[in-house]
């Protein structure tokens, strides 16, 4: 059996854009994961992941990387969280509240789902 965890609404700094004054001041970039998991075993942090580890793969990759495209930065983080979590699935979605786009929006956003072979 497994069992889904979800972080929602981790707001984290970036400097990604496909504008190059996007990537020369910090903005915030709010992200949404959605892992897929063995059901623990007991009731102990090592039979499961642990969510800090979580937001600190995510940190490590905006903070130092820069990303044009928000599609490049979800695949990038959903395939780092696969490759360093005991994970079947991950979903990811990374919005952008201060787009600039010449008109009012809330917030652009980009997605993706990926699971292990």
């Amino acid at each position: 059996m497994t069992v889904v965890v979800e972080i929602v609404g981790l707001e984290l700094p970036g400097r990604h854009g496909a504008l190059e004054r996007e990537r020369e001041q910090q903005q915030p970039f709010v992200y949404d994961v959605e892992l897929e998991l063995e059901e623990p075993g007991s009731d102990e942090l090592e039979q499961t992941v642990d969510y800090r580890e979580v937001v600190a793969l995510i940190r490590e990759i905006s903070d130092n990387r820069q990303f044009r495209l928000l599609e490049s930065l979800v695949a990038t983080v959903a395939d780092a969280m696969l490759a360093r979590f005991p994970v079947e699935r991950v979903s990811v979605r990374v919005r952008k509240p201060e787009v600039e786009l010449g008109a009012p929006v809330d917030y652009t956003a980009a997605s993706v789902r990926r699971e292990r072979r």
